[in-house]
């Protein structure tokens, strides 16, 4: 039997909607401006370009409904996307076999501390401190594709204290799942246990303590974020 030099960390888990047993996280892949008109409103040009990725880490996902503000930054932002969690992988997975190696779906913030991004983004240094600190990854119940089919359309929204600051269409997302796991795939070897985060449309901005932020998406229900 191994002996640990320490204590092993925990395996990272979500909750499956209707289900009693719960999916182990391997790894988080986020795409990065995956809506025209967020790419727009990010300074970029909206063509279809290459698909980028930076990824989170798997305890930065959070299921709490309580997302607690961070440290050192003034300028948090939400981004409403939709999560993708895989059941199996491999290597250059082609496109029309890729929704094959999909477990569920569900719903994601990839919260962003933007001043610290905006810093990193000037230097031409990685975006970590933005984007992978803790709890930055609020996230709903994964809910089977056996229940919820593969949704390549369907009606986004997010409220904040009740008005809506984001909305757009899953329809809308330049790369779509299929082409995203095909891509990553000829980069890494994907396996269970991974997960991808969609993109966001337009309409990213800050939130404060106290307040409530409410994401829906057609299909797969809402997830309620009290900002701690």
């Amino acid at each position: 039997m191994t002996q640990y030099a320490i204590e092993t960390p925990p395996v990272v888990t979500l909750p499956v909607a209707g289900e009693d047993t719960v999916f182990p996280v391997r790894r988080i892949y986020c795409i990065g401006r995956n809506y025209a008109a967020h790419a727009i409103e990010m300074g970029h040009d909206p063509d279809r370009e290459d698909p980028f990725f930076f990824q989170k880490n798997p305890d930065n996902l959070n299921a709490s409904g309580v997302f607690p503000y961070p440290p050192h930054t003034s300028d948090v932002h939400h981004e409403a996307e939709m999560l993708v969690a895989l059941r199996s992988g491999g290597k250059n997975i082609p496109v029309d076999t890729a929704l094959d190696h999909v477990f569920g779906y569900g719903l994601a913030l990839d919260m962003t501390r933007r001043d610290l991004q905006g810093v990193a983004k000037k230097a031409g240094r990685p975006w970590e401190i933005g984007k992978a600190f803790e709890h930055s990854a609020p996230c709903g119940p994964v809910h089977l594709v056996s229940e919820v089919g593969h949704p390549d359309q369907g009606y986004l929204e997010l409220k904040v204290n009740g008005e809506v600051r984001q909305q757009g269409d899953l329809n809308q997302m330049i790369w779509k799942v299929p082409e995203m796991i095909s891509y990553l795939s000829e980069y890494f070897e994907l396996a269970p246990g991974d997960v991808i985060l969609s993109g966001t449309p337009s309409g990213v901005g800050p939130v404060s303590v106290g307040d409530t932020m409410e994401l829906s998406i057609d299909g797969l229900g809402m997830l309620t974020v009290t900002v701690a």
